[in-house]
């Protein structure tokens, strides 16, 4: 298929997306246990992605470059062939589209392999691009746990590997990839910074810190949970934050009022509340929340429901604060200057995401400079627009799995894809191959204010 042929296929799949967003948000809330309020979300910026993308299959194109000597060379952009897509419990939609949006713009196949935990969502993707006029074949979703995504990593018809998830589990697939010299992105976990000066409008702040560390129940990867707050105005800002994480509405997540539905599962709410017992018994104060949550409705009774919970008296060095959750658990950290908070927030093995609320702009744009973060925001948190790279540093990853990065910028790697160039003289002709290494990229987002509503 040419790149407009593969175009006017994925603005067809999102047109059907967007038209069936209710059944697919509710299948998704079905799947996942995130409220259908943000199951919405999740599935606008589904399309959203297709769309995006197919604006850049028609365009991908390599370059001539003048040389000495009346030479001329010039570059083109092939596919690289069957690429894996593994996906992640907490964004199962989303995530599927985000791999599959670039890959088949730029001409790829791809086998997608969804969490086992949330295996529905992503086959009725597969059937939306099967009606939208995707060839056979060309994306497939495979079922399975560990041994199916190590016999995907491993197969020798795989030719690029994106994987979504934790840390260990990055490390395997990169270790995996590397016998088979394979380009690998991977998009990890995070223990990300939010900095709250005292200057910053305090309601904004405290929406930003809501935003940072309760959406999706918590279980997001560039969530801000180190929540560093200048001492002058730590009473006030924690005293505000509490009651709003207060108010937060917990139960079904098929209810248009809920805000907060249900874990993904037993063990992973055990841990949750492991690490909650842990941090009072180093010395952090349990503010509000951490408990189990039993909803009225007797058909959620067994569901995996927990308050909220916002830890104060926090250290560095406590767990809770050194180690990714991955659940609605907030830390605040009081800091006396922008030297020190900085300091401390790079303090971390991750680098997914910070981000800073200040009336000072200055200031801000100098801290997040200072930040050894993939994404920074300012004075908003948790806004990941496709058209923006969205990756990290260090044990959160590398490379950018959204924006035309994914595309131009590797070659069409993320999508994935290589470059060969051809360099002709008047007399000899000849080929050489030659790679593409994309750069690192940091996303700043400052806008005023993209945050929901009050949680």
């Amino acid at each position: 298929m040419s790149g407009m042929e593969r175009c006017r296929v994925m603005l067809e799949a999102a047109r059907i997306i967007r038209e069936q967003r209710e059944e697919i948000a509710t299948m998704e809330t079905i799947n996942n246990g995130k409220s259908i309020f943000e199951a919405r979300v999740d599935i606008d910026i589904s399309w959203q992605c297709l769309e995006y993308y197919a604006g850049l299959a028609g365009s991908l194109a390599g370059e001539h470059i003048q040389l000495p000597g009346g030479s001329f060379g010039y570059t083109r952009r092939e596919p690289l062939g069957v690429c894996v897509g593994i996906g992640a419990w907490n964004y199962p939609f989303q995530i599927a589209c985000w791999k599959s949006g670039p890959a088949l713009a730029c001409g790829n196949a791809m086998v997608f392999k969804p969490s086992p935990f949330t295996p529905i969502s992503v086959v009725r993707l597969a059937e939306i691009f099967t009606e939208a006029g995707v060839p056979k074949g060309l994306f497939n979703v495979v079922q399975g746990g560990a041994a199916t995504g190590q016999f995907l990593c491993q197969h020798p018809d795989v030719a690029k590997i994106s994987f979504t998830g934790s840390v260990p589990t990055g490390m395997k697939i990169m270790e995996m990839a590397a016998k088979g010299i394979k380009p690998v992105t991977l998009e990890l976990g995070g223990k990300s910074p939010l900095i709250i000066f005292s200057d910053a409008d305090l309601e904004n702040a405290v929406k930003g810190a809501l935003m940072a560390n309760f959406l999706t129940q918590g279980e997001v990867c560039c969530n801000g949970t180190r929540v560093f707050v200048e001492r002058k105005i730590l009473d006030t800002f924690t005293k505000e934050v509490v009651k709003r994480t207060q108010k937060i509405k917990i139960g079904d997540p098929l209810l248009e009022d809920t805000r907060m539905g249900a874990l993904i599962n037993r063990p992973h709410l055990n841990r949750v509340q492991g690490f909650i017992k842990q941090a009072k018994e180093q010395g952090a104060e349990v503010l509000c929340g951490g408990d189990l949550y039993v909803p009225d409705d007797q058909k959620l009774k067994n569901g995996y429901y927990m308050r909220p919970c916002v830890l104060g008296n926090c250290k560095d060095d406590m767990t809770c604060v050194k180690e990714e959750i991955f659940g609605p658990v907030m830390a605040i950290l009081p800091f006396d200057t922008e030297e020190e908070v900085v300091e401390r927030a790079n303090a971390t093995k991750f680098g997914l995401a910070g981000g800073v609320f200040t009336r000072d702009i200055q200031k801000a744009h100098r801290v997040v400079a200072a930040l050894k973060a993939g994404m920074c925001f300012i004075n908003n948190y948790n806004v990941s627009p496709v058209e923006l790279p969205f990756g990290g540093y260090k044990s959160s990853g590398e490379l950018c799995v959204t924006s035309p990065g994914t595309c131009q910028l590797q070659g069409l790697r993320v999508a994935p894809g290589t470059a060969w160039s051809c360099v002709l003289t008047p007399a000899l002709p000849c080929r050489i191959w030659q790679g593409e290494r994309p750069g690192s990229h940091r996303v700043l987002l400052a806008a005023e204010d993209c945050l929901r509503g009050d949680g």
